[in-house]
């Protein structure tokens, strides 16, 4: 009997750390004013933490992290090669966001589908990834290639240019937290690429120039692996996406896979983010501490 009783404790100080997360993750949400999706995964410990994780949250630059799985899939495969030219003409990419394009002077030019890859993950350039989406055929095969890994709360059916015409359509590219977070977790344990092609997505991702929004309040050093997804605001106020996914290690070794969506917001953007890096930093300490 005292044995039963001692692991009902045990599993009662479980649920109860548990609910802890949710509650102060529950507590962060309101400061977006909107909608605040999350999911937190302990790769090692195979434990989790899942807060407002049914809805459908636009994913925006987030998609270019699949994008990005699906190229290197197929180099793995033979079937792309890293050091293929493509062919890039300044007057067809007019008023997109593209640091690619900017620190080029030459209106005609060619790269290597290694350098815009490298663009598109590391900076969220979007001429970039919709060169990527023209060369693969467009976003239907990415969305194809992640249905296949048994993976159905995704949709990815638009281009950047197709996202940029229209506020509605930047909600066909959703995805829930749980989702973006298996895909996450299959990709980290080497389920999807090669052990190169995987190293390489991580050195891109960690070494990214696009906003530190998870890593924001974590402790200096810490190592994030992530892609974050941005919107535009509309005259109401609103802003469709302000997100960051990615993996983070904690100082146990352990990695923590984190998924935050902040959706039709009306907070400003440091705002925004600080719910994104709240959250981080509440997953990073109670995976960090518990025991």
């Amino acid at each position: 009997m005292k044995y039963l009783i001692a692991n009902l404790l045990v599993l009662t100080s479980l649920a109860s750390q548990a609910q802890s997360l949710q509650d102060s993750i529950n507590k962060i949400n309101p400061e977006a004013q909107g909608r605040v999706g999350s999911f937190l995964l302990d790769l090692e410990a195979h434990d989790s933490c899942a807060v407002n994780a049914a809805d459908h949250y636009p994913m925006l630059s987030v998609f270019k992290f699949p994008l990005a799985l699906y190229i290197l899939d197929q180099v793995d495969k033979g079937k792309l090669d890293l050091e293929a030219p493509i062919d890039i003409r300044k007057k067809e990419w007019e008023r997109m966001f593209s640091p690619l394009l900017n620190s080029h002077k030459e209106k005609h030019f060619t790269l290597s589908l290694r350098e815009v890859l490298i663009a598109t993950v590391g900076a969220s350039d979007n001429v970039g990834c919709d060169l990527l989406f023209r060369l693969v055929g467009g976003p239907s095969v990415v969305n194809d290639y992640v249905h296949q890994l048994n993976i159905k709360n995704i949709n990815i059916a638009k281009t950047e240019v197709q996202m940029a015409a229209g506020w509605d359509a930047q909600y066909e590219n959703w995805c829930t937290p749980p989702a973006m977070g298996q895909l996450l977790t299959l990709f980290y344990t080497g389920k999807l690429l090669s052990p190169a092609s995987t190293q390489l997505l991580l050195k891109w991702m960690t070494e990214s120039t696009s906003p530190r929004r998870l890593q924001n309040l974590l402790p200096q050093g810490t190592t994030v692996a992530h892609k974050t997804g941005t919107s535009n605001t509309n005259p109401a106020g609103i802003t469709a996406a302000t997100n960051d996914v990615g993996i983070i290690t904690l100082p146990n070794g352990h990695h923590l896979i984190a998924v935050v969506y902040v959706a039709d917001a009306k907070a400003d953007q440091p705002t925004r983010e600080g719910v994104i890096s709240k959250i981080a930093r509440a997953g990073y300490m109670y995976y960090t501490e518990k025991k």
